[in-house]
């Protein structure tokens, strides 16, 4: 709501959740990518913890020249969970391009929980098979309960195995989805999770390799969604060098993402390699799955257009 002042609305995580309907921000991302945006390179710092594992602090601005400017401040605290906190957390500032008047302060948090669900479910329907049914859901942190909704929303999803380190943490997601038109378990084992699965979602903070190539099977997509420092991996050089590689975009992917920049960095993989960034998928200057048995896999590291994206869907919609 705005406050007595007529200051900037105030949206909390509740109200952007309810707004961010994944079909709508979807198509929300795919028009934004065809229309393109400014998009400096985000600011990514390093910050000390003490007695706690280092965190990260994350400045991401972007406008559209007469539209709409922003800027997203996010931290991430690994170590979070142990206090039964968040690991990521932060807000969004969103401003009038044409004057700029601060318009909204939005819950950082849930936007770019939802935003980053929905570039996996954009990617994908360029990407999976259409007949996709089986999704394999590594990791149980915050975002992965989006990712299972927004892949949900653009396959025929059916079936649910979620695997993570906590085996409790995965039987807990697995039963929040068991019979919400999916049958859900979850993994006995990482290696069969994989094997299984005609989609596999991936949203750690891991810094060994989880998706092993050898474990791969004609026809899946795998979408990488949490490594976001040069340092952490989710996939192994097999599963680059089978995959048909591609990334959100190529100014973040190949300079943040561990499971780009590590493989360019040792030859496994060359940056003519790297089929098309979002961008090109949504204006169809790139092609997608070109045959039914192909292996394909997408990159995400984020970008500060979906954030200005969503902000501008969730302003809009309390607009009106």
């Amino acid at each position: 709501m705005r406050g007595e002042s007529g200051g900037p609305l105030v949206v909390g995580a509740s109200q952007v959740e309810n707004i961010l309907e994944v079909d709508a921000l979807v198509e929300a991302l795919r028009n934004a990518f065809r229309r393109g945006a400014v998009v400096p390179v985000r600011h990514h710092h390093a910050m000390e913890v003490p007695g706690a594992a280092e965190a990260t602090l994350l400045l991401m601005p972007a406008w559209q020249p007469g539209r709409y400017a922003g800027i997203k401040i996010v931290t991430v605290f690994p170590s979070n969970g142990e206090r039964g906190l968040p690991s990521v957390m932060g807000s969004y500032v969103l401003i009038s391009a044409k004057d700029g008047k601060p318009l909204a302060l939005i819950d950082g948090g849930m936007l770019t929980l939802k935003r980053t669900a929905a570039a996996s479910a954009l990617a994908a329907k360029y990407l999976s098979r259409p007949d996709a049914a089986r999704l394999t859901m590594i990791g149980t942190g915050a975002l992965a309960p989006h990712l299972i909704v927004a892949h949900a929303s653009v396959r025929p999803i059916s079936e649910l195995v979620v695997w993570g380190r906590d085996r409790a943490k995965a039987e807990r997601l697995a039963r929040n989805f068991d019979g919400r038109r999916l049958k859900a378990r979850a993994a006995a084992s990482l290696e069969e999770a994989v094997g299984w699965a005609d989609t596999i979602s991936c949203a750690t903070l891991s810094k060994e390799p989880l998706v092993r190539g050898s474990w791969l099977r004609p026809g899946q997509h795998v979408d990488l969604v949490g490594g976001f420092t040069p340092a952490m991996r989710e996939a192994d050089d097999e599963a680059i060098v089978r995959a048909r590689v591609y990334v959100d975009t190529y100014a973040g992917a190949t300079k943040e993402a561990g499971d780009i920049v590590q493989p360019l960095a040792d030859g496994t993989l060359d940056r003519k390699q790297i089929a098309g960034e979002l961008a090109e998928l949504a204006q169809g200057r790139v092609s997608g799955r070109s045959f039914h048995n192909q292996i394909t896999l997408f990159k995400s590291v984020g970008t500060a257009l979906e954030d200005l994206a969503a902000a501008e869907l969730v302003f809009e919609s309390l607009r009106r």
